[in-house]
Protein backbone atom coordinates (compact mmCIF):
# COMPACT_ATOMS: atom_id res chain seq x y z
CA UNK A 1 0.00 0.00 0.00
CA UNK A 2 1.45 3.39 -0.97
CA UNK A 3 1.93 6.17 1.57
CA UNK A 4 -0.96 8.09 0.07
CA UNK A 5 -3.26 5.07 0.20
CA UNK A 6 -2.20 4.36 3.79
CA UNK A 7 -2.97 7.98 4.79
CA UNK A 8 -6.36 7.70 3.07
CA UNK A 9 -7.14 4.54 5.00
CA UNK A 10 -5.95 6.11 8.27
CA UNK A 11 -7.86 9.35 7.67
CA UNK A 12 -11.03 7.43 6.97
CA UNK A 13 -10.81 5.11 9.95
CA UNK A 14 -14.11 6.37 11.31
CA UNK A 15 -15.95 5.38 8.12
CA UNK A 16 -14.37 1.94 7.95
CA UNK A 17 -11.46 0.35 6.18
CA UNK A 18 -13.58 -0.81 3.26
CA UNK A 19 -14.79 2.74 2.60
CA UNK A 20 -11.21 4.02 2.68
CA UNK A 21 -10.05 1.29 0.30
CA UNK A 22 -12.94 2.11 -2.02
CA UNK A 23 -11.96 5.78 -1.91
CA UNK A 24 -8.45 4.99 -3.08
CA UNK A 25 -9.19 2.14 -5.50
CA UNK A 26 -12.43 3.34 -7.12
CA UNK A 27 -12.54 7.01 -8.01
CA UNK A 28 -15.96 8.42 -8.89
CA UNK A 29 -17.04 8.17 -12.52
CA UNK A 30 -17.94 11.34 -14.38
CA UNK A 31 -21.29 11.19 -16.09
CA UNK A 32 -23.22 13.08 -18.70
CA UNK A 33 -25.06 16.08 -17.34
CA UNK A 34 -22.94 16.36 -14.23
CA UNK A 35 -20.18 18.92 -13.76
CA UNK A 36 -19.45 17.59 -10.26
CA UNK A 37 -18.32 13.96 -10.31
CA UNK A 38 -19.02 13.39 -6.60
CA UNK A 39 -22.57 14.71 -6.67
CA UNK A 40 -23.16 13.35 -10.18
CA UNK A 41 -22.25 9.84 -9.05
CA UNK A 42 -24.66 10.06 -6.13
CA UNK A 43 -27.36 11.65 -8.23
CA UNK A 44 -27.28 8.81 -10.76
CA UNK A 45 -27.37 6.32 -7.89
CA UNK A 46 -30.67 7.66 -6.56
CA UNK A 47 -29.76 10.55 -4.27
CA UNK A 48 -32.77 12.68 -5.25
CA UNK A 49 -35.40 9.99 -4.62
CA UNK A 50 -33.61 9.17 -1.35
CA UNK A 51 -33.74 12.78 -0.16
CA UNK A 52 -37.34 13.32 -1.31
CA UNK A 53 -38.52 10.15 0.44
CA UNK A 54 -36.53 11.10 3.53
CA UNK A 55 -37.97 14.60 3.84
CA UNK A 56 -41.51 13.47 2.97
CA UNK A 57 -41.26 10.77 5.66
CA UNK A 58 -40.47 13.39 8.30
CA UNK A 59 -43.43 15.62 7.40
CA UNK A 60 -45.59 16.37 4.36
CA UNK A 61 -43.75 18.65 1.94
CA UNK A 62 -44.39 20.30 -1.41
CA UNK A 63 -42.05 20.53 -4.40
CA UNK A 64 -40.46 23.94 -3.88
CA UNK A 65 -40.04 23.18 -0.19
CA UNK A 66 -38.16 19.99 -1.08
CA UNK A 67 -35.97 21.91 -3.55
CA UNK A 68 -35.08 24.40 -0.79
CA UNK A 69 -34.42 21.69 1.81
CA UNK A 70 -32.09 19.78 -0.53
CA UNK A 71 -30.17 22.96 -1.38
CA UNK A 72 -29.88 23.86 2.33
CA UNK A 73 -28.83 20.34 3.35
CA UNK A 74 -26.08 20.19 0.72
CA UNK A 75 -24.93 23.79 1.14
CA UNK A 76 -25.88 24.43 -2.48
CA UNK A 77 -23.70 21.59 -3.80
CA UNK A 78 -26.84 19.89 -5.10
CA UNK A 79 -29.38 22.13 -6.74
CA UNK A 80 -32.60 20.73 -8.13
CA UNK A 81 -34.63 22.56 -10.69
CA UNK A 82 -38.43 22.37 -10.80
CA UNK A 83 -38.23 20.63 -14.20
CA UNK A 84 -36.51 17.78 -12.39
CA UNK A 85 -38.37 17.83 -9.08
CA UNK A 86 -41.97 17.78 -10.29
CA UNK A 87 -41.60 14.86 -12.73
CA UNK A 88 -39.77 12.98 -9.96
CA UNK A 89 -42.61 13.64 -7.52
CA UNK A 90 -45.20 12.47 -10.08
CA UNK A 91 -43.14 9.36 -10.80
CA UNK A 92 -42.72 8.48 -7.11
CA UNK A 93 -46.44 9.03 -6.60
CA UNK A 94 -47.37 6.83 -9.58
CA UNK A 95 -45.11 4.08 -8.16
CA UNK A 96 -46.99 4.31 -4.85
CA UNK A 97 -43.92 5.54 -2.95
CA UNK A 98 -45.41 8.96 -2.24
CA UNK A 99 -48.96 10.07 -1.60
CA UNK A 100 -49.93 13.58 -2.65
CA UNK A 101 -52.72 15.77 -1.36
CA UNK A 102 -53.74 19.23 -2.53
CA UNK A 103 -53.56 21.95 0.12
CA UNK A 104 -56.91 23.27 -1.18
CA UNK A 105 -58.70 20.37 -2.94
CA UNK A 106 -61.28 22.67 -4.55
CA UNK A 107 -58.57 24.39 -6.62
CA UNK A 108 -55.05 23.66 -7.72
CA UNK A 109 -52.69 24.79 -5.02
CA UNK A 110 -49.61 23.34 -3.40
CA UNK A 111 -49.51 19.55 -3.44
CA UNK A 112 -48.09 18.09 -0.23
CA UNK A 113 -46.39 14.71 -0.46
CA UNK A 114 -45.83 12.16 2.26
CA UNK A 115 -43.98 8.86 2.10
CA UNK A 116 -46.15 5.73 1.98
CA UNK A 117 -45.32 2.38 3.60
CA UNK A 118 -43.77 1.09 0.32
CA UNK A 119 -41.96 4.45 0.10
CA UNK A 120 -40.50 3.90 3.56
CA UNK A 121 -39.23 0.49 2.41
CA UNK A 122 -37.68 2.09 -0.70
CA UNK A 123 -36.13 4.78 1.50
CA UNK A 124 -34.49 2.08 3.61
CA UNK A 125 -33.25 0.26 0.50
CA UNK A 126 -31.79 3.45 -0.99
CA UNK A 127 -30.08 4.29 2.31
CA UNK A 128 -28.40 0.90 2.29
CA UNK A 129 -27.40 1.21 -1.33
CA UNK A 130 -26.06 4.77 -1.12
CA UNK A 131 -24.38 4.40 2.28
CA UNK A 132 -21.14 2.95 0.86
CA UNK A 133 -20.98 5.70 -1.79
CA UNK A 134 -21.43 8.37 0.87
CA UNK A 135 -18.72 6.66 2.94
CA UNK A 136 -16.40 6.65 -0.09
CA UNK A 137 -16.91 10.37 -0.66
CA UNK A 138 -16.45 11.16 3.04
CA UNK A 139 -13.24 9.08 3.06
CA UNK A 140 -11.98 10.90 -0.04
CA UNK A 141 -12.59 14.29 1.53
CA UNK A 142 -10.97 13.19 4.80
CA UNK A 143 -7.98 11.94 2.82
CA UNK A 144 -7.62 15.24 0.98
CA UNK A 145 -7.87 17.21 4.23
CA UNK A 146 -5.30 14.94 5.93
CA UNK A 147 -2.92 15.32 3.00
CA UNK A 148 -3.21 19.09 2.95
CA UNK A 149 -2.62 19.41 6.70
CA UNK A 150 0.35 17.04 6.88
Amino acid sequence: MSGRARRAADAAGQTGLEAAKEAVDSPPIKGAGSSDPLIGDLRRAGLLPLLVLHFAAREPAYGNQLIERIAALTGGALTVNPNTMYPLLRSLESQGLLEGEWEHPERRSRRFYRTTRPGAQELERLQGELGPRLDRIAASIDSIRAELTS
